[in-house]
């Protein structure tokens, strides 16, 4: 700061007497032109198959560094939208337990690239590749993920990850002879279910079970009808204790994406919320207990009378093509699932009047 000073006070005497002389002479003083140097923006990269796998790479690579490091600060740069909830909560789980964050081992992914405008953002693409975690044998599974790049400038960022059932099948997504996957659009009336509202059938088919209209298009299973039944023995176990159980499920503002399979139909993969208020309503009651899967997102202490809690849940379905009249239709099968509580808190008592 003193240096700055001392610059100053030589400068503006020099800027003075220049001034005066050109007073003097009784010629005008010509203001020098200021350049002000100009940044263009980054040209758009081409999403391609070769660039999509070096995406993948340079992410495996990346994320292995701050999960050996136990370094979450890192680990959320790699990440975005509902992967990013779910890979904080799964540090914060490992430093309340103790334990050292788990590490992965991928093999060759196989890319589902849709061809995209160059300029038309956000980029992404969908990947399926098997993934073990380092130091469990038998852990390995195959992986569904997505990344997303929302600016020519911008890193591309894991944004999903969900786990294949074991029994599920992956369908064969149809590739072209570049190497490119076929986008769904939102409003694609070729499958049974338009891929904008699987995430709406799912989440009534979990709140309303079996008998909803929307089990009618999507199959049972432990993650939809299954949800419902959940629900329904929490809630009944609850009341026992005297407390009361609310389970919603919601969509997220998490982005969805859809490739064409080849036998015409889609695999998309999804997000849903789900939001739980347990409250002990009669202020004799207990408090109700922490579960323990929310234990690492809380302090140890119900404050009020509740814990509310909300999981983020990613998912892959298979959404069939649209049968002909006349012809058996098939339903949309949930075949992957993972997810976990992303949020938890204990609101203070409420202040009546």
């Amino acid at each position: 700061m003193h240096r700055f000073t001392r610059v100053i006070a030589a400068v503006v005497p020099l800027i003075l007497a220049l001034g005066a002389a050109g007073c003097a002479e009784g010629e005008s003083e010509a203001r020098p032109t200021v350049s002000v140097p100009t940044t263009s923006p980054p040209e758009p990269v081409p999403l391609t198959p070769e660039s999509a796998e070096e995406a993948f790479r340079t992410y495996v690579t990346d994320e292995d560094v701050a999960r050996a490091a136990g370094d979450e600060r890192l680990a959320l740069n790699w990440t975005t939208g509902g992967q990013r909830q779910l890979t904080a909560a799964e540090f914060r789980e490992a430093a309340y337990d103790g334990d050292p964050v788990r590490r992965f081992a991928y093999g060759k992914p196989e890319l589902y690239v849709p061809k995209l405008k160059d300029d038309a953002y956000p980029h992404w693409f969908m990947a399926s590749v098997g993934r073990s975690v380092l130091g469990e044998r038998g852990s390995g599974r195959t992986v569904l993920t997505a990344f997303v790049r929302n600016s020519p400038s911008d890193r591309w960022k894991l944004t999903f990850a969900t786990v294949m059932q074991k029994k599920a099948k992956l369908p064969e997504v149809e590739i072209d002879d570049d190497g490119y996957a076929e986008a769904l659009g939102t409003d694609d009336t070729s499958l049974l279910i338009r891929p904008r509202d699987v995430i709406g059938i799912h989440a009534t088919v979990a709140a309303e079970g079996g008998g909803s209209v929307a089990a009618k298009v999507m199959k049972s299973s432990a993650v939809t009808t299954g949800f419902y039944k959940d629900t329904k023995k929490a809630t009944k176990n609850a009341k026992e204790d005297d407390l009361t159980l609310q389970v919603v499920y919601t969509a997220t503002p998490f982005p969805y994406f859809g490739v064409r399979t080849e036998s015409g139909g889609g695999l998309i993969v999804y997000s849903l919320f789900r939001s739980t208020s347990l409250t002990a309503e009669d202020p004799g009651t207990p408090k109700p207990e922490i579960p323990e899967e929310a234990e690492h997102l809380l302090d140890g202490t119900v404050e009020g009378n509740q814990i509310d809690t909300t999981a983020t849940l990613h998912f892959a379905a298979y959404d069939p093509e649209r049968a002909d009249e006349g012809d058996r239709q098939a339903k949309a099968q949930v075949i992957a699932d993972h997810g976990a509580i992303s949020k938890a808190s204990t609101p203070p008592l409420k202040k009546t009047p």
